[in-house]
């Protein structure tokens, strides 16, 4: 081998092993999570039910509520989603519902038959429809804020079925601190048993939710808004400059915008909103692909943001870099990968020490992955997953962050031979299960 290839292959194999610490750090930090969760498990609860216990002025003191509905295309469902709205226990007078329609198919109609049935029943249902989808869902909120001047905004996914008391439980700790931009409830599952792909959901948003969210907000973290199943107060979304239509992310965005701006939120364990889990593999890997191109297009636009703010803690700076970091492992992944095979076909003398790199690499990802999915689940649902079901989930976890990273290979191979397109939210499929 001449020098110049066993040059390249050394450094190859150091890009590879910088990759295996960084994607070892990355999943590291989720381990971490799981130990700050448990040392500030009974202090966040104990706040929780504190806030919660809040009680509510008089019906007439109430604010208004606006319930946001935002649909695209989604058939029969929406009838579902703008009925759970109605059924919400609140003055009806200060209760409002817009249903932010973008639909292209006969879902138009539909949404235009469920307004002026429920109005007919007293209810402030409008249907908002677009001539053109700009901004997709972010675009849609901003317009529809617009359009009312009250203060507050519930927001649900066509496909989650809030519980009638959602209003009554989610808006006290509001009274109890005025300065909270928003309350995130957790999401709940209509069909997470329905087949091995919705079993793997479920624990891993147990897990997101159950560890990342709540500790989060325990810990005083920036709390991502998971875009659905919270209330949002007018005045934090106009400190973060409002809703914008420029990422397939805009809660995420939204959220860091007010953040860095010193408004925080507060995510509740305890109220649980079912929704509905794509059921099929190329839904839910389409819906994978677009978290993490938003994720990674917020990151970028919030690092600068995040480092040059003179009121954000070094520590709360060191939080928010970490989370948003997560948005390199599949770039660091496929990059570790490429370099690996490179350096082992330049110099097979260096595959003993490669295939030791990535042993000892996958099994601490795959130790932290376990450890974490497991806590979560468990606290989420109060008791241990069996062994037997664990070890199914898990396979299937690691199948498809497998599957994720092949398709994002794809795509992004397919960019460097097309032409750019703009950004483009490709919404996940409701089937109302």
């Amino acid at each position: 081998m001449s020098v110049l290839l066993a040059t390249l292959a050394l450094l190859l194999a150091a890009i590879f092993a910088v990759c295996c610490v960084l994607l070892a750090s990355f999943i590291g930090s989720l381990l971490y999570m799981v130990v700050l969760h448990h040392r500030l498990k009974e202090a966040g609860l104990r706040r929780e039910e504190t806030l919660l216990a809040t009680p509510l002025p008089p019906d007439a003191e109430l604010p208004h509520v606006v319930v946001q509905i935002p649909s695209f295309n989604e058939g029969a469902v929406v009838r579902r989603g703008a009925e759970s709205a109605a059924d919400l226990d609140w003055p009806r007078d200060k209760l409002h519902i817009q249903l932010l329609d973008d639909s292209t198919d006969e879902t138009a109609e539909m949404v235009r038959a469920v307004a002026s049935e429920l109005r007919a029943k007293g209810f402030d249902v409008v249907a908002l429809q677009r001539t053109d989808r700009s901004g997709y869902k972010g675009g849609a909120l901003h317009e529809a804020m617009q359009k009312t001047p009250y203060d507050y905004f519930a927001i649900f996914d066509v496909d989650y079925i809030p519980p009638p008391d959602f209003l009554r439980v989610c808006m006290r700790p509001f009274f109890a601190e005025p300065k909270t931009a928003f309350v995130q409830a957790r999401f709940d599952f209509l069909n997470p048993h329905e087949n091995a792909l919705t079993e793997m959901q479920m624990v891993t948003l147990d897990a997101h939710l159950g560890i990342e969210q709540a500790t989060r907000c325990w810990a005083g973290h920036p709390l991502p808004f998971n875009g659905t199943c919270g209330i949002w107060q007018r005045a934090a979304i106009e400190a973060g400059g409002g809703w914008k239509g420029d990422t397939v992310t805009e809660d995420l965005d939204l959220t860091y915008r007010g953040w860095v701006k010193g408004w925080r939120a507060l995510f509740l364990t305890s109220v649980g909103v079912p929704g509905e889990l794509p059921a099929d593999t190329k839904t839910w890997l389409r819906q994978q692909q677009r978290w993490q191109d938003g994720f990674r297009h917020v990151s970028w636009r919030m690092f600068p943001e995040i480092l040059k703010s003179r009121t954000i803690t070094p520590a709360a700076k060191g939080a928010a870099l970490l989370h948003l970091c997560m948005s390199l492992n599949q770039p660091v992944l496929l990059v570790g990968v490429a370099a690996g095979l490179l350096a082992a076909l330049l110099a097979p003398s260096l595959i003993p020490l490669l295939l030791t790199l990535f042993i000892i690499t996958f099994a601490w990802v795959l130790f932290c992955a376990t450890t974490f999915l497991r806590a979560g689940h468990n606290f989420i649902r109060g008791g241990e997953i069996p062994p037997g079901e664990f070890a199914i989930v898990l396979l299937r976890f690691v199948g498809g962050q497998a599957a994720t990273v092949i398709r994002s290979l794809g795509v992004h191979v397919k960019k460097l031979f097309s032409k750019p397109k703009p950004v483009v939210f490709d919404r996940t499929p409701k089937r109302g299960t």
